[in-house]
């Protein structure tokens, strides 16, 4: 739900018209919204060079994922990693078009620290994979759109930490 959905609910579950706090936060979303925009395009335009080059920087961190007896040994495990990583980039173009961090926490949290221990995949593991799928997007953005992109990644990391 974006700023505007969630102001227009509050207001109407209460019987009220939106307050000026209110009003200032939708003005705020939609300034902002050419800027959340061109960084969700770029982020989802150059899906596959982040993917690569987040994998790329895991992989030279921690050679032991891909090793006989790591997570992501063999081609099967490999490749659904690299899956995630997709996954958790869309899921954060998601936040970043809504404004919010709500829809990375409903869409994509709840129950992932339980989910990765039951698979056996180490949780800081994949705190080290969103920190180089972090480096890998914000490079590709300007010192601007990679400061409001930022926040996203870092949430995701600190609900698995």
């Amino acid at each position: 739900m974006t700023v505007i959905s969630q102001v227009i609910l509050k207001a109407d579950d209460e019987l009220r018209y939106p307050s000026s706090g209110e009003l200032k936060n939708i003005k705020d979303f939609l300034e902002t919204g050419v800027q959340r925009t061109r960084i969700a395009a770029t982020l989802a335009e150059n899906e596959k060079k982040i993917v690569q080059e987040a994998t790329k920087q895991l992989w030279q961190k921690r050679p032991d994922f891909i090793s006989p007896g790591g997570n992501a040994y063999g081609e099967r495990q490999r490749s659904l990693c690299i899956r995630d990583f997709g996954w958790y980039l869309r899921l954060i173009t998601y936040g970043v078009l809504a404004g919010d961090k709500e829809p990375i926490e409903k869409i994509g949290l709840i129950g992932v620290r339980e989910m990765y221990n039951s698979l056996g995949v180490p949780v800081p593991g994949m705190v080290e994979a969103i920190n180089s799928l972090k480096t890998a997007s914000l490079g590709l953005l300007s010192a601007e759109d990679a400061a409001e992109a930022a926040p996203y990644f870092d949430y995701i990391i600190q609900a698995m930490s």
